[in-house]
C-alpha cells in the first residue's frame, strides 16, 4: 500500500514553496533540513504533503505526550486509510529502581502501566513489520530500549485457514509469545480454549480472533468485537505477534541464561575482592531468583535489564529501539526540535548515573547498564534523513542543515540570523492570512486585577484565554481565584495525567472552560484556534520559562485568532523579551506585505473539534460540566460532535447500569434539542 493524502485543501501561503524545497533536498540526498514554520502556518499539512510525495515509512518525534497525541490525530485525518500510530511511554506512574547510599535506602521499581497506550505501542511495531505505509508519531521514549525486532519478527506466528495445527503445540507457542491463558477474563494478551474453539486477543488490537477447529485443521478464522462478540470479518490468515516487546527465542534464552551465570560469577568475584561481601550476597540472591524464573517461564519482571545478554550484544553496544523497527531509508521529522533535540541529548547521562549506583551496590549486574536510552551520537547514527520543524530552531538544527557545498564555502558559522537565511525553509505567511499577534506590555503591579478585566472582555466575546505562570502553585491558585470570579477556568501542568490534559484542552475549545492557566506545557504545538489572548505573568523574570524561545512559542498560541493579542506583565524589558518582540514584529510586517500583495483578508482558523484520544474511544463527560457548556456559541460541526459524544456516554452509562448518570445525559440532550428547535424558529 502507498500513502494517500485525503484532504479538501491545497497548499497555500508559504506551504508550496516549503514543500518544494523540502522535497528537492530529500531527493538530492541531503540528510538534514530545517523547516521554520510559524504557529498556524500549517506545518503538519506541509509534513503530510512531503510524506505523500516521498512515500517512505515516517517517524515524527516530539517532546511530550500531549503534542504527540494531537499530531497523531491530525495525521490520521490526513491519512485515514494508512497506518498512523501513536508511540509514547506507557507509564501513568513510573518510579524507577534506585538506591540512595547515604541513607541506605533501596527504592523498588514501581509502575502503573496504561493498558491503552501499551496496545497502541504494540499496534505501531506490528504495522512497521507488516506494511510499508506507516507513520508513527512518538515522544522521545522512542530512543529507549525495546525488544529486538529480529526476535520479535522471528517469533511471530502466521495462522492460515485450512492448515493443520496441533492444538497443544499451538497453545505452548502462544505461551512462548507471552500470551496468558485465561478462561474467565479475556483481555489483551490472553487466550482461552473452549472445546474446538480457540479465542485470542492480540496485543495490538481490541478485538478477538476466533479459530474454529475440525480435528487439527483450522476450519474458520474470524474477528469478533471484544465486548459483544459480534462477528466483524472472516479471515483466511493472520499473524500473531508477541504480546510483549521483550521476547527471546528459546535457544537464545538458554544461551542468555548461561551468559548471565558467567557474568554473575565474574561480578561476585570482583565484589568479594573489593571487600563488598554484603553487596555480593545481595547480587547473588537477586540474580539467582531471576535465573530460576527465566529457566521455568522464559520471562521475568525486569527482563529488560538482561536484554544485552539475551540479545547477544557486546558490552556498550546500543539497545534496540523503535527506530530499529523502521527500514533503513525511513524519513524522520523532529517537531518542536528546539525542545526535542535537547531532551534526546539529556536522556543517557541521567539513566547511567542511577544504574551505576545499583551495580556498585550489588543490585544489578553490569549488563543492566546497557538497558538504556540511546546516546546522542548513537541516535544521530541511526538517522537516515531528518527534517527539523520549529518556529524557533536552535543552533544545532541550523548548523546541521548546512549542505556540503555551503559548508565548504563558510570558513566559520555566521550569526544565527544569517544562518537561518542559508539553511531554513520558512513558512511565515499563513494560508488564512492571519498575522502574528499584537504585543502589549503592562506593569507587574496589579497584574492579576488587570488580567481579570481582560479575561472578562474576551469571555464576553466568546473567545478563550491562556495564562502562563512561573509555578504550579500559582497556576492552581490563580485558577481557583478566577473560578471564584465566576469565570470557567482550569489549571494544566505536568501533574495532570496525559489523557486528562487532552480532555482539558478539548473542553477549552468546547467552552467548558474559558481560561486555561499553566506553565511551560502550554508553549509548544497546542492547536487552539479559539484563543485570542495570551497573558504572560512575571515576563521579566529571565530564565528557562521566560527565554526568547519560550516567549516566541507561547505568543504563537494567539496567532490562530483574528484578534490575537499578547500581554506581557513586566517592569523592565529583558533581552529575551526584546528579541522575541522584534522577531514577532518582523514576521507581522512580512505577513502584512504578503496579504497586501495578494489581496488576502485575514480570517480566523476554523478547525473541527475532534477526539484526541488515539484509542478512538470517548471519555466520560463529568456530570458537573454538562450544563456549563454553552451550546449557543458552538458552530454546527462542534455542536454535532458534542451531541454525538453525549449520546455515546448515555449508552455507555446505561450498559454500566449507571442509570442516574444516563438520565442526566438524556435530560441534557433533551434541552439541546429544544434549543435547536427554538433557534430554527
Amino acid at each position: 500500500m502507498q500513502f494517500k493524502l485525503e484532504t479538501k485543501y491545497q497548499p497555500a501561503g508559504d506551504q508550496p514553496k516549503a514543500i518544494k524545497g523540502l522535497l528537492n533536498s530529500l531527493e538530492s540526498g541531503y540528510k538534514h533540513q530545517t523547516l521554520l514554520g510559524v504557529t498556524g502556518s500549517g506545518k503538519t499539512f506541509t509534513m503530510a504533503n512531503v510524506v505523500n510525495q516521498i512515500q517512505k515509512p515516517t517517524l515524527v518525534m516530539c517532546h511530550n505526550k500531549t503534542l504527540a497525541a494531537q499530531l497523531a490525530s491530525e495525521f490520521q485525518e490526513f491519512f485515514p486509510n494508512n497506518a498512523v500510530h501513536y508511540f509514547v511511554s506507557y507509564y501513568d506512574y513510573y518510579q524507577p529502581e534506585a538506591y540512595i547510599p547515604r541513607s541506605d535506602t533501596f527504592i523498588e521499581k514501581e509502575t502503573q502501566i496504561n493498558e491503552e497506550i501499551d496496545r497502541l505501542r504494540n499496534a505501531a511495531t506490528q504495522s512497521l513489520l507488516s506494511r510499508p505505509d506507516v507513520l508513527i508519531v512518538a515522544s522521545v521514549s522512542c530512543i529507549y530500549g525495546l525488544g529486538n525486532p529480529a526476535n520479535y519478527l522471528e517469533l511471530a506466528l502466521k495462522i492460515e485457514k485450512g492448515k493443520e495445527y496441533k492444538r497443544d503445540k499451538l497453545l505452548r507457542r502462544l505461551t512462548d509469545l507471552q500470551f496468558q491463558r485465561n478462561g474467565y477474563d479475556l483481555r489483551r494478551g490472553t487466550f482461552r480454549l473452549q472445546g474446538d474453539t480457540l479465542e485470542i486477543v492480540l496485543a495490538g488490537e481490541d478485538s478477538i480472533i476466533r479459530l474454529e477447529f475440525f480435528g487439527d485443521e483450522i476450519e474458520k478464522i474470524e474477528r469478533l468485537h471484544i465486548v459483544s462478540s459480534e462477528a466483524l470479518e472472516q479471515l483466511n490468515e493472520f499473524t500473531i505477534f508477541p504480546a510483549k516487546h521483550f521476547v527471546t527465542p528459546e535457544d537464545k534464552v538458554k544461551a542468555g541464561i548461561e551468559n548471565i551465570r558467567v557474568e554473575l560469577f565474574d561480578q561476585l568475584k570482583l565484589l568479594r575482592s573489593q571487600g563488598k561481601i554484603l553487596e555480593a550476597a545481595r547480587l547473588e540472591q537477586r540474580t539467582n531468583f531471576d535465573l530460576e524464573m527465566l529457566t521455568n517461564t522464559g520471562f521475568v519482571a525486569g527482563i529488560e535489564n538482561y536484554s544485552r545478554v539475551m540479545e547477544g550484544r557486546a558490552a556498550g553496544d546500543p539497545p534496540s529501539t523503535l527506530i530499529d523497527y523502521f527500514p533503513d531509508d525511513f524519513l524522520l521529522f523532529i517537531d518542536e526540535s528546539h525542545q526535542t533535540i535537547p531532551q534526546v541529548g539529556a536522556m543517557y547521562e541521567g539513566d547511567k548515573s542511577r544504574k551505576t549506583t545499583l551495580i556498585d551496590y550489588g543490585f544489578r549486574l553490569p549488563s543492566a547498564l546497557d538497558n538504556r536510552p540511546l546516546k546522542f551520537a548513537e541516535f544521530e547514527g541511526k538517522v537516515n534523513q531528518v527534517v527539523y520543524v520549529s518556529a524557533t530552531p536552535g543552533p544545532y538544527e541550523l548548523q546541521k542543515s548546512l549542505n556540503e557545498n555551503e559548508n565548504k564555502k563558510l570558513k566559520k558559522l555566521p550569526p544565527p540570523e544569517e544562518l537561518k537565511k542559508i539553511t531554513v525553509s520558512e513558512q511565515i505567511n499563513r494560508p488564512t492570512g492571519l498575522l502574528d499577534p499584537t504585543i502589549e506590555i503592562q506593569p507587574i503591579k496589579n497584574q492579576v486585577d488587570h488580567l481579570m478585566e481582560q479575561i472578562k472582555e474576551r469571555v464576553g466575546r466568546h473567545e478563550r484565554v491562556i495564562v502562563t505562570t512561573l509555578t504550579k502553585r500559582m497556576s492552581e491558585e490563580l485558577a481557583e481565584y478566577t473560578k471564584e470570579a465566576g469565570i470557567k477556568a482550569q489549571y494544566l501542568h505536568s501533574e495532570v495525567e496525559t489523557f486528562e490534559r487532552l480532555e482539558i484542552l478539548r473542553d477549552l475549545r468546547l467552552g467548558v472552560y474559558d481560561v486555561i492557566i499553566g506553565i511551560n506545557l502550554l508553549r509548544e504545538g497546542l492547536d487552539l484556534p479559539e484563543v485570542s489572548l495570551v497573558a504572560i505573568l512575571d515576563a521579566d523574570k529571565e530564565g528557562f520559562l521566560r527565554s526568547e524561545t519560550a516567549f516566541m512559542q507561547i505568543m504563537g498560541r494567539a496567532a490562530r485568532h483574528l484578534n490575537g493579542h499578547v500581554i506581557m506583565y513586566a517592569d523592565k524589558i529583558t533581552g529575551s523579551m526584546d528579541r522575541a518582540i522584534k522577531e514577532t514584529t518582523r514576521r507581522r510586517k512580512v505577513q502584512e506585505a504578503y496579504n497586501a500583495k495578494n489581496g488576502i483578508n485575514p480570517a480566523s482558523i476554523i478547525k473541527a473539534i475532534s477526539d484526541t484520544r488515539m484509542s478512538g474511544g470517548k471519555e466520560e463527560v463529568p456530570v458537573d460540566n454538562l450544563k456549563e457548556v454553552d451550546v449557543t456559541t458552538m458552530k454546527p460541526d462542534e455542536l454535532k460532535y458534542y451531541v454525538d459524544e453525549l449520546n455515546d456516554q448515555m449508552d455507555l452509562a446505561s450498559k454500566n447500569l449507571e442509570f442516574e448518570l444516563a438520565a442526566q445525559l438524556r435530560d441534557r440532550l433533551t434541552e439541546i434539542t429544544k434549543l435547536r428547535k427554538l433557534k430554527k424558529k
